[in-house]
């Protein structure tokens, strides 16, 4: 019977319990599409991440409980973590071939930064759908211009981010992927919370691709182009923040947690 190794992680986090936790699988050759997806069911984690080899980087795919996802942030710099510590340790850079185009990630050492492209949002009419989903009228919705990117509702205070407590039905009923919910943070720059129940995910513990449309938002209001960042979900996470106009740089640390084979 085939074997696969799989790695588990913990990312944007400097122990383990904390962070969002992404399982990692290195492959020599692509899997069968619905071998990958029963992989990540069985994993029942927010990502479950697979690479192969491919023009001196990987091609890197990332799959929820129930489908492919076109780009995870969590999930590549848990990648990216496992392909320094167990197959190059003499990693500084790394590109992904992706379905969101190259994705680097560099390291320095126990600190990895992904370069992802901005999702810039702007004012989106939506008609009360967030507010109806929230129970309370944000302050401004937001959406990226392009078809299917994520919903940004603004709210007053961190305590209305943290007491947050969403309509399940009525966010996957959103014309959008998901909803953030953010404002500025008391000890950081900003805070959020990301709920993707349309993917099986009904609150993602710390969201990478959240933050490229979380940065250019609160480095135009804020002022800067370096920002800190938690996400407040339960488990919580850290991330460092950089504005850089057609890219968002994101840093943050990753703890192992367990390492196995998966029978296939």
């Amino acid at each position: 019977m085939p074997e696969i190794v799989l790695y588990q992680v913990d990312a944007f986090a400097d122990r383990p319990f904390a962070g969002n936790p992404a399982a990692v699988c290195p492959l020599a050759a692509w899997l069968p599409d619905a071998t990958l997806q029963a992989i990540a069911a069985e994993n029942n984690l927010a990502e479950t991440a697979f690479f192969v080899p491919e023009n001196g980087g990987y091609r890197l795919r990332w799959f929820t409980p129930t489908v492919e996802v076109p780009l995870c942030g969590h999930a590549t710099l848990a990648s990216a973590y496992v392909i320094a510590e167990h197959i190059d340790r003499a990693m500084q850079k790394v590109v992904f071939h992706s379905a969101s185009g190259p994705l680097t990630v560099t390291r320095a050492g126990e600190i990895f930064t992904l370069d992802f492209p901005t999702d810039r949002p702007v004012p989106f009419e939506d008609g009360g759908a967030v507010a109806a989903a929230l129970g309370t009228p944000p302050q401004e919705v937001l959406k990226p211009a392009r078809q299917g990117g994520k919903l940004l509702a603004v709210l007053a205070s961190e305590a209305a981010v943290r007491a947050a407590a969403p309509d399940m039905a009525k966010v996957k009923a959103l014309p959008g992927d998901g909803l953030i919910i953010t404002a500025q943070g008391e000890a950081v720059d900003f805070v959020s919370r990301y709920f993707a129940p349309h993917a099986g995910i009904p609150e993602d513990p710390v969201t990478g691709s959240a933050h490229v449309v979380l940065t250019p938002f609160w480095a135009a209001r804020l002022g800067k182009k370096m920002l800190t960042a938690r996400q407040i979900s339960v488990r919580g996470g850290e991330l460092t923040v950089e504005d850089r106009g057609e890219r968002t740089l994101i840093s943050g640390k990753v703890a192992p947690y367990l390492e196995g084979r998966i029978r296939v």
